[in-house]
């Protein structure tokens, strides 16, 4: 696989995921509502996607050292691979209650960056527990924190 590739990639799942997973958690702890969680994913699938895109294709241009056709490669591919990816979340949301669906949707997310996690670890030295550890501290926490801004915005505001 190549670098831009690569990066479109990495950057497209692993921000797919986390934000998703943050939306998700923290629209259902200060809404409790299917719709808007459901309406937040698809939304963020494609503005979310649409903007980590266009913030990738500039960091390439950015950095000089990319043709034009590595950059466009790059953009392309965190699209769709956010925007796949997130969609992959509206999946529970439609087939179970909203409770049920954030736990699932929290098991898939944190099993999907783990095994990413893992790959991506392969072939280089570096330890493969404390790449995927690293990676699912991250993601815990933004489930964490979204869950508590979603409970005080819903004691403010709801």
């Amino acid at each position: 696989m190549n670098h831009s590739i690569k990066v479109g990639l990495s950057f497209g799942l692993t921000s797919g995921i986390i934000t998703t997973l943050g939306l998700m958690v923290g629209l259902s702890s200060g809404t409790h509502s299917k719709l808007a969680v459901l309406g937040g994913i698809l939304t963020i699938a494609i503005a979310d996607s649409m903007s980590d895109a266009f913030g990738i294709h500039v960091s390439e241009e950015a950095e000089g050292v990319h043709t034009e056709k590595e950059i466009w490669q790059s953009t392309i591919t965190t699209f769709i691979a956010k925007l796949l990816f997130a969609l992959t979340f509206v999946v529970p949301i439609l087939l179970f209650s909203l409770q049920t669906a954030v736990i699932v949707g929290i098991i898939w997310g944190l099993l999907a960056l783990s095994v990413y996690s893992y790959v991506i670890s392969k072939g280089k030295e570096i330890s493969k527990l404390k790449v995927v550890l690293e990676h699912l501290f991250v993601g815990v926490v933004v489930i964490i924190i979204t869950h508590y801004v979603g409970v005080l915005i819903n004691s403010f505001f709801g």
